[in-house]
């Protein structure tokens, strides 16, 4: 870890979302492969962007061939994979800026080291809110959908420590919202996390 650095306080957080006319806050996914976790995330940066709120969302697509394009799958690097994009949402966040992340992200001790750094707070600015999403469903359901045959090459043993078969998923306890993704459609999932949301108050800044 780096001594020499020095943090140099700027704007605060308050000031950021009077000018932005909006809080940031992270929306964070979680979810087995095929839960359906990345439509929905998807759809909900869409819905708040019409809405008129700086959204944006980090996926397995714009960070694994970027920012983590070092890391492999191994449990060292997939946790190291969640410690990055929390920090990265942790940014978006702190710019008053909707961070939404889409991963599977199996393990209950990575998903609080990503609730952990946004209670974290520099000066005078509140923690930042994180608000965990379970986008849950059967194991068998998920495999019936498997769009990109993963689960059919875990089965045959050609992935490694996949989630839900050879390597264990944990599911939220108590997550913020909990969504049965077989039991409910893409867009009433968007609605329930946006009346959620503006419950919160998170919203009120709605151009």
């Amino acid at each position: 870890m780096a001594t020499n650095i020095t943090w140099h306080p700027s704007l605060s957080r308050a000031e950021r979302n009077t000018f932005r006319k909006q809080p940031g806050f992270t929306i964070w996914f979680t979810g087995l492969s095929a839960s359906g976790k990345s439509t929905i995330a998807t759809a909900l940066e869409q819905h708040l962007l019409h809405l008129g709120f700086a959204a944006y969302r980090l996926d397995g697509d714009n960070v694994r061939f970027g920012l983590n394009k070092d890391l492999g799958f191994s449990e060292k690097d997939r946790n190291e994979n969640i410690r990055r994009i929390a920090e990265v949402a942790k940014l978006f966040a702190d710019s008053s800026t909707i961070a939404i992340t889409s991963f599977i992200s199996p393990f209950a001790a990575d998903r609080q080291t990503a609730r952990s750094l946004h209670a974290e707070v520099k000066g005078d600015d509140a923690p930042l809110e994180f608000i965990e999403v379970f986008v849950d469903l059967p194991l068998e359901v998920a495999e019936a959908r498997d769009p990109k045959g993963l689960y059919k090459l875990a089965r045959a043993g050609k992935i490694p420590e996949f989630t839900g078969i050879s390597s264990p998923y944990e599911a939220p306890e108590n997550p913020e919202i909990y969504i049965r993704s077989d039991q409910k459609s893409v867009e009433d999932a968007v609605a329930e996390i946006v009346q959620y949301l503006e419950k919160r108050g998170l919203l009120k800044l709605a151009q």
